[in-house]
């Protein structure tokens, strides 16, 4: 069985396949935000796609963090140290790269467990 949550136009926010749950990149509902503040709107929003599928950021196997620009790290990381739960990390990847909405500072994916 597949379930497809938080379905758009283009795309579903978290496919769940099996006992794993792969998310879409997430990308901050207010573009108006730093990095940081950017960084939190996706954890948010990542929180509430894993509740929704059944699970939680326990069970983040990885996570890949793109950046517009490698400079806002110091920021992202501050959002992300908040949000993270430290006996349950993930393999993360963080990268610049080239966002489609110029106003995105940061965008997210990730893979996780179903408990």
């Amino acid at each position: 069985m597949i379930l497809r949550l938080a379905q758009e136009e283009r795309l579903s926010g978290a496919v769940v396949h099996g006992r794993l749950v792969y998310l879409a990149g997430q990308v901050a509902d207010d573009s108006s935000l730093d990095a940081e503040g950017q960084t939190a709107d996706i954890l948010r929003q990542i929180d509430a796609l894993l509740e929704a599928a059944g699970t939680d950021k326990r069970y983040l196997l990885s996570v890949q963090i793109i950046l517009a620009d490698i400079q806002d790290a110091p920021a992202m990381n501050r959002a992300w140290d908040a949000w993270l739960d430290v006996r349950n990390k993930p393999a993360r990847m963080t990268i610049q790269a080239p966002l489609v909405d110029p106003s995105w500072k940061v965008e997210i994916t990730g893979v996780a467990a179903l408990p």
